[in-house]
C-alpha cells in the first residue's frame, strides 16, 4: 500500500450516483490503486490489519471490530450504471477475508467493476492516491473525481440537484442550500486548494431566486501539487493529425521499452514526464529492473523520473536492459518530421496536472 500508487476509473465511474462513507472511499481507492497496467482480471490484495486502520484513521479502542463492521457495509452496498437502454447494478467489494492470527486483511473488487476499471483505453481519469487520502469529507473526494475528470474543460456547469446525486448529499440537513454550501461546496473548495493537485472556485446560477445549479472554474493547484503524474483522458481532447502522428510514433517507441503491458496513456504519461526524452525513461526503466518489491511500475518510473532516482554502482553491473530487441529510431528526423523543430509543440495535449 503505498500513497504514490495511481487510482485508475473510468470516467462513466467517476460521475455515477453512490454514496460511501469516507471510510468506504478509501478502502475502494486504495483497492484501485493496487490493480496493474497489465492486469486483465482482478486480484486478491493483501494488506496488514494494522496498517488498514491507520489508512482509515480509525482511532478507538474498538478498533479491530469496527473494521469487519465498516467491509460488511461495503459489501453489501449496489450502486448503478447506465449503458444504453440497460441499466447495470454493481457492487464493490468481491470478496473479504479476516486471517485473525496473522493480523491480515485480503480484500477483492467485485467483478462487475472489470469494464470501468480494467484495460481502459479512453474516456478515463487517472490520479495519485496520495491526492484523497488526507481529505477529510466524503464529499471532498466525489468533488475531488468529477472536476479532476473534467479539468481539461477547466470550466463545468452542474445542475444542483444533480450534483447532490452525485456525491452522495443525501442527509436531511442539506436539503437547504445554505447547510449544502457549507458542508460540501466550500469544505471541498478548503480541501482540494490545501491538499490535492486541483482546486476551483464555482458560481451558483440562479432560476428565479433559486440557485438550480454550480459552475466548477477548475484549476490546477501548481503551488501544492503533491501529485504530478497524472492525466484525465477524454474523446473531447482534440489534436492536430501532425501532432497525433507524432504522439503516436513517440509513444511506441516508450512502449517499446517497458517488458509489462502498459497502456498508450500510461506511456504518455511517463514520456511527459521525462519531458519527451526517451534516454531518461531507458535510465530509469535499467534501475527498476534491480528493484526488489515493485509494485505500479508506472507510478515507481513516474517518481523515479520527477526525484531523478540515481543507479547504484551494483545496479549499473547488473544491467540486463539491451537484452532484448528493441525497434531502433532516429529521434532527430522525428522532431524535424512532426515538430518542424518544435519539440514542446503538442505539450499541451498531455501535460500533466
Amino acid at each position: 500500500m503505498d500513497k504514490d500508487y495511481i487510482v485508475t476509473k473510468s470516467n462513466k465511474l467517476i460521475v455515477c450516483n453512490y454514496d460511501l462513507s469516507l471510510q468506504e472511499q478509501k478502502i475502494i481507492l486504495t483497492l484501485a490503486s493496487m490493480v496493474q497496467p497489465q492486469d486483465t482480471e482482478f486480484k486478491e490484495y493483501e494488506f496488514k490489519i494494522k496498517d488498514f486502520i491507520e489508512l482509515l484513521g480509525i482511532k478507538d479502542q474498538s478498533k479491530y471490530t469496527e473494521l469487519p463492521k465498516i467491509t460488511k457495509e461495503l459489501k453489501k452496498k449496489v450502486f448503478e450504471i447506465e449503458e444504453g437502454t440497460d441499466l447495470i447494478q454493481v457492487s464493490w467489494l468481491g470478496g473479504v477475508r479476516y486471517k485473525r492470527k496473522e493480523g491480515i486483511l485480503i480484500l477483492s473488487l467485485d467483478k462487475g467493476l472489470k469494464p470501468y476499471m480494467l484495460e481502459l483505453k479512453e474516456m478515463y481519469t487517472s490520479y495519485k492516491l496520495s491526492n484523497i487520502l488526507s481529505l477529510k469529507s466524503k464529499y471532498s473526494i466525489r468533488i475531488y473525481e468529477i472536476l479532476k475528470s473534467n479539468l481539461f474543460k477547466k470550466c463545468i456547469e452542474i445542475e444542483l440537484e444533480e450534483l447532490k446525486k452525485m456525491v452522495g448529499a443525501n442527509a436531511k440537513y442539506l436539503k437547504v442550500y445554505a447547510d449544502f454550501k457549507n458542508k460540501v461546496l466550500l469544505q471541498a473548495q478548503k480541501e482540494l486548494n490545501e491538499t490535492t493537485d486541483i482546486g476551483f472556485d464555482f458560481e451558483e446560477i440562479k432560476t428565479g431566486r433559486k440557485i438550480t445549479s454550480i459552475t466548477f472554474h477548475i484549476k490546477t493547484n501548481k503551488i501544492k501539487n503533491k501529485a504530478i503524474g497524472e492525466v484525465c483522458v477524454t474523446r473531447e481532447d482534440k489534436s492536430t493529425n501532425t501532432e497525433e502522428k507524432c504522439s503516436t510514433e513517440l509513444v511506441s517507441v516508450d512502449k517499446a521499452i517497458f517488458k509489462e503491458n502498459i497502456t498508450e496513456l500510461q506511456a504518455k504519461v511517463i514520456l511527459d514526464t521525462a519531458k519527451e526524452d526517451i534516454n531518461i525513461i531507458k535510465e530509469k526503466y535499467k534501475q527498476a529492473q534491480n528493484v526488489a518489491k515493485m509494485g505500479n511500475i508506472v507510478s515507481w518510473m513516474i517518481t523515479a523520473i520527477e526525484k531523478d532516482y540515481k543507479a547504484s554502482k551494483s545496479e549499473i553491473k547488473k544491467d540486463k536492459f539491451n537484452d532484448y530487441e528493441q525497434r531502433s529510431y532516429d529521434f532527430n528526423e522525428l522532431e524535424k518530421k512532426y515538430w518542424g523543430g518544435n519539440k514542446w509543440v503538442n505539450l499541451k495535449r498531455f501535460r500533466l496536472i
